[in-house]
């Protein structure tokens, strides 16, 4: 009984248990949606807590407009960092120059104020600055240099204003900066101060804290008289030399500057920024000048001239922000490394490069992207595939090694004048390449490399993982969000309108590409095959029919057509000013085998050769490879030659058929419908001889101007001749004197000799 009792009690409390277990998990299984949505909520507040930055250089002189700049900057991330709760920094590029002490104090305390408390401020010093400008640097919160800058004196020699002294010593005993003292500030103020950095231990019982100050000779007097044992000194600054601290030793020293970097992407990622940070925003954002220039299709030489026309006129508008919306597969080499360059040079005009990318840039077109200052993509788009190739008997193949070798030259450089990962760029081109994602030994800063470039670092860069997308098989291709993750490119945009929002721009504006003009246009059609064929064949034409009727009209039209067709090329990108002298020249040499040269010979030949040579050159798209140039020349040696077959099909026609037509049938050479009795040549008697004996002496009238040549009627028919002297007017008699070659020479008759 008692057994059977326990089993119930036993039973009774199972089913209990079993009863709160199944409540248990009923309550976790409903609570699931609650704890994902304050996980999501964690995550959404987390990035809303993205640190925002906004660059700005500070020119000299430092005056109530830069002061505005920057104060209305600061104030603005303060709102920002108190709103949402999110880092904020205001990085200051500090150039060197000249300012007035006054407004250089002002802007330093405001700097130091509580007015922007929750903003860090930075200094970046990419190169030397010394005078009032390095106050600014000192009132930051952090100080970052390039290794091989330098900062500091600060009143540059000259006796300093003891105003102005307190003043900066005012603004370094704030400590805003904890690598900055009043110690520092004195060494940049006056050369005859000595500096040193002591490493203290307090003696107290219970503290055995190590501590680092940077001190003056007063001050190191003062500490040997305290508690704390002074367990080393180092030199700072010797007397008598100036107050300035290159970046490369103050970081070594842990004074002064916080990190040293090379360019301001590197700033970028030391704090955690987004590139658009280092976007200056110079006017008000919906003031900004921003043109959209658009790159779709195959990138050729023609393709390039439009573009680049396309940013001549954006530069000459106004424009600082010039954004290229890129949808290519890629193109040419040389027309791609040529646009990308012309890309970077707007550095020079202080324009502002984005490329967006919304579908793809692959081969040329990520050449192209690469050289611009920012690349934002969708998320899904693609970057990359750049590697040259050539067509050999009709199929595509990788291009030679020293094509290749050549390409990954250019690919560094273009990647290190926009501050991307050089071996990511050059695994574009070159399949066998191997990255590696590195992490600094000192800050931590990821960054990729490959292994050649990690041991060129000497310990510097620690080497990681090797990036998947280079396993040696296929060329680096990247999405928006894998190129972001890779610091390739901006945080991914979704479409326009988030790219308008990402630059600044009100919903109401209008990013709309600049119009193709109608130069644009005709120079597109003018460049086709097609009319490349109907131009020279008119060309020649018209030029061939004037030598027969001596109109002046024909001429005129023949060298308008030549005219076009230099014209259309040289905007096209293939032609300069070596085709059409070489043009010309051969112009030249069938003048004068025409006119003066009896016969047909050197002169001839040499005509029609560099003519040819000057039409085919004109219509050449070189690239960097010798075989596939080769192809280009047969290539467009076909299309002239097309041009020229056309001409003797039309000129054949015509010689059959123009005559026949009642205003054409006396000035076109034809032969006599009448029957002539058959000469014999007596013995000893040449053919020149008796062609000579029939028309010598012989009298007829110049159907044409004579200048020199034009086309005489002589015995009822119309035959070619050459003036000896003078022109001669249509209707003058004109007198048969010599045949020179297949020249007919005459003279015009004066009144008394007819």
């Amino acid at each position: 009984m008692k057994f059977c009792k326990l089993i119930s009690v036993v039973s009774v409390q199972s089913a209990l248990q079993a009863r709160w277990l199944w409540v248990g998990m009923l309550a976790a299984v409903l609570a699931i949606p609650f704890t994902s949505t304050q996980l999501l909520a964690a995550d959404g507040d987390e990035a809303e807590r993205t640190a925002v930055g906004q660059f700005i250089t500070i020119t000299s002189p430092v005056d109530d407009q830069v002061a505005s700049r920057v104060t209305n900057a600061a104030l603005k991330l303060q709102a920002l960092a108190v709103q949402d709760g999110r880092p904020a920094f205001l990085v200051l590029q500090i150039e060197p120059g000249t300012s007035p002490f006054h407004h250089v104090l002002g802007l330093a305390k405001f700097l130091t104020s509580s007015k922007v408390s929750n903003v860090t401020t930075v200094a970046w010093i990419p190169q030397t600055v010394t005078g009032p400008n390095a106050v600014l640097a000192l009132a930051c919160r952090q100080i970052i240099m390039h290794q091989d800058a330098e900062l500091g004196d600060i009143n540059r020699g000259a006796p300093m204003d003891p105003i102005d002294r307190q003043g900066v010593l005012a603004i370094a005993q704030k400590r805003h900066n904890p690598r900055v003292n009043v110690a520092i500030a004195r060494g940049m103020m006056d050369a005859n101060e000595q500096l040193w950095k002591v490493r203290l231990r307090s003696t107290e019982p219970g503290k055995d804290d190590l501590e680092s100050r940077v001190v003056t000779k007063d001050e190191l007097d003062e500490l040997r008289k305290t508690t704390l044992a002074i367990e080393g000194i180092d030199v700072v600054k010797e007397a008598g030399m100036l107050g300035v601290f290159r970046g490369a030793t103050a970081r070594n020293m842990n004074i002064l500057v916080s990190q040293t970097a090379d360019s301001r992407a590197a700033v970028c990622e030391l704090l955690g920024l987004p590139r658009e940070s280092m976007r200056e925003q110079t006017v008000e954002r919906e003031a900004r000048n921003v043109r959209l220039i658009r790159l779709d299709g195959v990138i050729d030489q023609l393709q390039e001239s439009f573009i680049v026309r396309q940013i001549e006129r954006a530069v000459a508008g106004g424009a600082q922000v010039i954004v290229f919306q890129i949808d290519s597969p890629g193109g040419y080499l040389s027309a791609s490394f040529s646009l990308s360059e012309a890309i970077m040079n707007l550095e020079q005009n202080k324009v502002r490069t984005i490329a967006y990318v919304p579908r793809e840039a692959i081969s040329g077109a990520a050449i192209v992207a690469l050289g611009c200052d920012e690349i934002i993509m969708h998320p899904t788009a693609k970057i990359g595939d750049a590697g040259p190739i050539q067509m050999t008997q009709g199929m595509f193949e990788r291009a030679p090694e020293k094509i290749l070798s050549m390409m990954l030259v250019m690919m560094g450089d273009l990647a290190t004048r926009k501050h991307r990962p050089v071996a990511l760029c050059k695994a574009m081109a070159d399949r066998k390449a191997k990255v590696f994602e590195v992490s600094h030994r000192d800050n931590g800063r990821v960054w990729y490399m490959d292994e050649q470039e990690i041991q060129d670092s000497a310990g510097e860069w620690i080497m990681g993982r090797q990036l998947p997308e280079t396993n040696g098989e296929l060329l680096f291709t990247a999405n928006g969000e894998r190129a972001h993750k890779l610091k390739l490119a901006d945080s991914p945009v979704h479409d326009i309108s988030e790219l308008k929002v990402r630059l600044g721009l009100p919903a109401s504006a209008e990013l709309k590409p600049i119009a193709m003009t109608w130069v644009d246009s005709l120079v597109f059609w003018l460049n086709s095959p097609a009319m490349t064929v109907v131009l020279v064949s008119a060309g020649v034409i018209l030029i061939y029919v004037e030598l027969q009727m001596m109109t002046g009209l024909l001429g005129i039209l023949s060298c308008l057509c030549f005219s076009l067709f230099f014209w259309s090329r040289a905007l096209g990108g293939t032609a300069d000013w070596l085709e059409v002298v070489l043009f010309v020249l051969g112009a030249g040499c069938l003048a004068l085998e025409f006119f003066v040269i009896p016969g047909f010979g050197v002169f001839g030949v040499s005509g029609i050769l560099l003519v040819l040579a000057s039409l085919v050159l004109a219509c050449q798209a070189w690239s960097f490879d010798l075989a596939t140039n080769l192809e280009e020349i047969v290539v467009q040696t076909g299309w002239v030659s097309l041009a020229f077959v056309m001409v003797g099909v039309i000129g054949i026609a015509a010689a059959r058929y123009l005559p026949q037509l009642p205003m054409f049938e006396n000035l076109i050479l034809s032969p006599s419908a009448t029957t002539e009795p058959q000469l014999r040549l007596e013995t000893g008697m040449s053919e020149m001889s008796l062609l000579e004996a029939m028309l010598i002496g012989e009298h007829g009238v110049a159907v044409t101007m004579l200048r020199p040549a034009g086309k005489a009627r002589l015995n009822n028919r119309v035959i070619d001749v050459v003036s000896e002297g003078p022109f001669v007017a249509p209707e003058a008699t004109i007198e048969v004197i010599a045949i020179r070659g297949n020249k007919v020479v005459v003279r015009e008759l004066s009144k008394s000799e007819v």
